[in-house]
């Protein structure tokens, strides 16, 4: 029997041989396009792309490193009927603005507070992807009054040796500049490549465009590296653990309700964060069969059977 790319989870295919458009359909064209003004100290104002899809109370969906809103085209239609969904992009991601100066997490979670506070969504439901996750874990730690509750989808935010490794290496003169050119010299093929999911199918050069558009300028490629090296640097990841931890020890629980979803394989972010951060927060885990840590594009119906009844269901005393 011949596998397919589709019967080999992680099996990438060739760029070359993406078709122009998805194999499977999705509204992401028929959400509205919104450019908000987002002031903070840290970022300035950042002319940040925000696209708008559904009825009902608001949901904002937070993306995750390398993507852009595009990332939740799959789920626009069952969370849109239930919800407005609101998702900006990250600075340096999609549409939104690069701006200059440095990208410690806690810059970006005070972006992410004042995102909440322009849409006027205060006390929202959020969903949180990869470095999404991790960022709105790190604002309901800050603010728990911005959001009302919180999915956490595979996200990093636990040391390992890789990004002790990647510190490391781009510590040595010129190479975050090197990255940064690496990926502005074929920005499509970058983010065919390091995008990884259980079906490969499902790529397209419709998304390599749509990833791959920041990269190609020298503004979004620098704004990629500092996403990398920068938002997820050992440090500030060390400095939240050791905070969950003393939550825990302090027997405080998480200051929002927190679901965890953590796909059981991937290759970006090894599955066992699942259980430091479930056994840290002291918050629910849900393993995902057959799905990434990008559970939205590549398995839909497990993502959404995890994520809507606790987004669905009355909050807990």
């Amino acid at each position: 029997m011949t596998r397919t790319i589709e019967s080999v989870p992680f099996r990438r295919g060739r760029f070359a041989e993406l078709p122009d458009q998805p194999r499977v359909p999705h509204p992401y064209a028929q959400t509205v396009a919104r450019i908000v003004p987002v002031a903070t100290r840290a970022l300035g104002t950042v002319a940040t792309h925000v696209r708008v899809y559904g009825s009902g109370p608001p949901l904002l969906l937070v993306h995750g490193l390398m993507t852009s809103s595009y990332s939740w085209r799959y789920v626009l239609e069952p969370l849109g009927a239930r919800f407005t969904l609101y998702l900006p992009d990250l600075p340096g991601n999609g549409r939104s603005a690069a701006p200059p100066g440095r990208y410690h997490p806690d810059a970006f979670v005070e972006w992410l507070g004042a995102v909440i506070d322009a849409l006027g969504i205060r006390g929202c439901a959020v969903v949180g992807n990869s470095m999404g996750g991790y960022l709105c874990m790190r604002l309901a730690l800050r603010d728990p009054g911005a959001m009302s509750r919180l999915i956490n989808v595979h996200s990093p935010g636990v040391p390992e040796w890789r990004l002790d490794a990647l510190r490391a290496l781009t510590a040595v003169p010129g190479v975050r500049s090197l990255i940064a050119a690496m990926a502005r010299l074929a920005p499509e093929r970058w983010a065919h490549r390091n995008v990884h999911y259980w079906d490969e199918s499902l790529k397209s050069r419709e998304e390599a465009r749509e990833y791959g558009a920041p990269l190609a300028t020298a503004d979004g490629s620098r704004a990629f590296v500092k996403h990398l090296t920068e938002i997820m640097a050992p440090g500030p990841i060390r400095a939240f653990q050791r905070e969950l931890a003393d939550r825990q020890a302090r027997r405080l629980t998480f200051p929002v309700p927190l679901l965890h979803l953590y796909a059981e394989r991937d290759p970006m972010v090894p599955a066992r964060f699942g259980d430091v951060m479930a056994e840290r927060t002291g918050a629910p885990l849900v393993r995902l069969r057959a799905a990434s840590h990008f559970a939205h594009v590549d398995n839909p119906a497990v993502f959404l059977a995890a994520a809507l009844p606790f987004l669905t269901s009355d909050p807990p005393a």
